[in-house]
């Protein structure tokens, strides 16, 4: 199967590498993986209710953990996933082309979605969101609405426990952006971190 990469203009605009410094790429997935990254994720993708048929798209996808693991459970469906850091997209793609899996990666920002409106029926952010500033939260959650179906629904895991990224904090900023049902799905925890799980829907 085939993987693809693209890479778009950026605008010099600087980003958060996926794992904080570009020197600890190679720890990232073992070290989630150790603290329970991939059960919180799996929890995730249930809430989904992925079917055959349907385009995914995973913001701020990193490594492409999320992605791959989508598309081996789930074969049927179509994903893309997009991130700024093109040495974890590469990392991404190595991934999936080992899971034996066929996924676009696209370098971009969340705030810049490069896609028509309403062409996904999930979007999927994981740990991700708490690292942008709050202008960006507003544009990147505008931006998943814009693409959204509008019998679609987006789905975000995230730490709660973080200076403005509280659940009251996200869920206003959904409701703002035009989810008119916003809600908290689960709470867990990742190591002994609190993460919490949103749904936003048109209705």
């Amino acid at each position: 199967m085939s993987t693809k990469i693209e890479t778009m203009q950026h605008s010099g605009r600087e980003f958060l590498p996926a794992a904080g410094h570009d020197w600890l790429l190679p720890l990232y997935d073992p070290f989630v993986a150790l603290l329970g990254g991939n059960r919180v994720r799996k929890k995730l993708i249930e809430q989904a209710h992925l079917q055959s048929g349907q385009n995914i798209l995973d913001i701020g996808c990193g490594t492409g953990t999320l992605s791959v693991s989508i598309q081996k459970n789930h074969p049927g469906v179509h994903i893309i996933g997009i991130d700024p850091d093109i040495k974890a997209l590469s990392r991404a793609q190595k991934k999936a082309q080992d899971a034996g899996v066929s996924i676009k990666f696209d370098q971009g920002f969340s705030d810049q979605l490069p896609y028509p409106d309403a062409s996904f029926d999930r979007v999927f952010s994981t740990f991700m969101f708490h690292h942008l500033k709050q202008s960006e939260k507003e544009k990147t959650l505008q931006e998943v609405r814009r693409v959204l179906k509008t019998d679609g629904n987006f789905f975000l895991l995230d730490f709660t426990r973080i200076k403005n990224n509280s659940e009251e904090q996200i869920l206003s900023l959904l409701k703002a952006a035009g989810f008119k049902d916003s809600r908290i799905t689960k709470n867990g925890s990742l190591f002994f971190l609190k993460v919490t799980y949103f749904r936003g829907s048109y209705s």
